[in-house]
């Protein structure tokens, strides 16, 4: 695999487990220092250097970012990853779920970049790229304050794109499909028929399938690459088609 990422160092939140695992791993398979920071760094690949933070806390954060400059002198790539689902409509979730899940979700991405960015400024290279869900483009049954907080993040990137353009910080994001990781594996256990539930996922995407991981990772790398250098302000949707086509029935 091309070495499109060597002596650059990236940060991934969320890197332990899912989406953000892979993303982590591509990263470095590409030839970048990859920075996890997690809620459970334990569980990220030995590989990284996993340090523990809390998006949703300020301090966590600054102290995660500081850890990560201290040890690699450097930090040119973001990834805000680190994200938690909610399930119903507006009327199924209370004020303070409602402040929790936004607080993860959109706040998180300000506080993560916000501290990363003096390490940014500096870069030749720099990039973000945030996590976004195709709940930002199509309207899911059952998914208000996800699709919310996830509408939230699609805009919030175009405007991170126009504010630090001329500072050479590249901003983009990802729009992912249903993708088959630990949180969809666990609402499908709790469905009254698993089965059929991810029958009915497999069947909403135009392809016929669970998006992968991997998928959405190497979207991630190439928004992520220096040579992607006229990329900016948009999003790459990884869904099998489901935000753009209208298949007839077979």
């Amino acid at each position: 695999m091309s070495q499109e990422f060597e002596n650059l160092v990236a940060v991934v939140t969320g890197g332990a487990s899912g989406i953000g695992a892979a993303i982590a791993q591509r990263l470095h398979e590409g030839g970048a220092s990859v920075a996890v920071l997690d809620l459970q760094p334990d569980g990220a690949d030995a590989a990284h250097f996993a340090v523990q933070a809390n998006v949703a806390d300020t301090a966590s954060v600054r102290a995660a970012i500081a850890a990560v400059g201290e040890k690699f002198g450097r930090i040119d790539i973001v990834i805000n990853n680190a994200g938690i689902g909610a399930q119903g409509s507006i009327a199924d979730n209370d004020d303070d779920e409602w402040a929790r899940v936004l607080n993860i979700n959109v706040t998180g991405i300000a506080r993560v970049t916000t501290a990363a960015l003096p390490w940014l400024q500096k870069s030749p290279s720099a990039a973000i790229v945030n996590t976004s869900s195709i709940a930002a483009t199509a309207g899911l049954p059952q998914r208000a304050l996800y699709t919310a907080s996830k509408g939230a993040v699609l805009s919030l990137t175009r405007a991170m794109a126009a504010d630090h353009l001329r500072e050479g910080i590249r901003v983009n994001c990802v729009n992912p499909g249903t993708a088959d990781t630990p949180w969809v594996g666990r609402l499908l256990s709790s469905a009254a028929d698993p089965a059929a539930e991810r029958a009915a996922l497999n069947a909403r995407q135009p392809h016929g399938r669970l998006v992968t991981a991997g998928e959405v990772a190497d979207a991630v790398a190439y928004l992520a690459n220096p040579r992607s250098g006229s990329t900016t302000g948009t999003s790459i949707a990884v869904d099998g088609g489901m935000q753009n086509l209208r298949l007839r029935p077979e």
